[in-house]
């Protein structure tokens, strides 16, 4: 029997993007089965392995992919969400083996769920794309979204408030108007997988928010008092909207937290 920290070791060591979500399966059946133990025996890696394709490029120098209209522009969109949730897998398994230690069994839980959700999501998108005629790959991705992990590994609610309640928030406002994009397009597939991933992405967020407002309660921290300076002094982004204030709401995150800042 191995521990879960070697699992999500494992999740981020693989490059290759079939071999990443085949390892981060495997992982969430197994622990679900109870074959690892809630062990922390490895470190993290300071950053995942990635494959040689795609070409990952800095913020500036991402072509433009347009709204989504034509065929061309579904393709870009659907490859730019594709790698998102490439690298979602990894933010994941990275929380629950990093940070999970210092938790109860059901934030590993809550984590490898996401994880799991996240590899289902690529494999979803690298699907349609390859119905398509292109693949995962084959255009340009952005280099940054690692970045947040980074800046957050030393700081837990750091990493809460950033990825999931910033990050992954910032979907939820605008998935909902993409897919309506798709559907008056006639890409009803593309849709329909785009809709599953936001619903799955509430789930996300509240999985976020709640384990940042149980680690304030236990610290004696204001959570959207705490939530606004930490995003002032770990966020790289910008906090705007428009905001889909239901779904956010959904999953817990209220105009407590992002009103005033954004």
């Amino acid at each position: 029997m191995t521990t879960i920290a070697a699992a999500a070791r494992d999740v981020l060591n693989a490059a290759d993007p079939a071999t990443k979500v085949k390892a981060a399966r495997q992982a969430a059946r197994a622990w679900r089965a109870g074959r690892l133990t809630h062990s922390f025996d490895v470190a993290m890696p300071d950053a995942p392995a990635r494959p040689e394709q795609p070409e990952l490029l800095p913020p500036g120098r991402m072509p433009k992919r347009g709204k989504g209209g034509s065929e061309r522009g579904r393709i870009a969109l659907l490859h730019a969400l594709a790698h998102i949730e490439f690298v979602a897998i990894d933010l994941a398994f990275d929380m629950a083996g990093r940070f999970g230690a210092a938790f109860p069994r059901e934030f590993v839980d809550d984590w490898i769920g996401v994880g799991a959700d996240e590899a289902m999501h690529f494999a979803l998108l690298d699907r349609r794309l390859r119905a398509m005629g292109s693949h995962y790959g084959a255009l340009p991705a952005h280099a940054g979204l690692w970045e947040a992990a980074d800046a957050t590994a030393d700081d837990v609610l750091a990493r809460l408030a950033v990825v999931p309640m910033a990050l992954e928030a910032r979907g939820l406002d605008v998935t909902p108007a993409t897919v309506d994009r798709f559907h008056a397009a006639g890409d009803a597939a593309s849709a329909r997988i785009l809709h599953r991933i936001y619903t799955d992405e509430i789930r996300h967020v509240s999985v976020g928010t709640r384990w940042f407002e149980e680690r304030c309660a236990a610290a004696g921290l204001h959570p959207p008092t705490h939530w606004k300076s930490l995003i002032g002094g770990r966020f790289r982004g910008v906090v705007k909207g428009p905001f889909n204030d239901s779904a956010r709401e959904s999953a817990g995150l209220t105009r407590d937290y992002y009103g005033a800042i954004a």
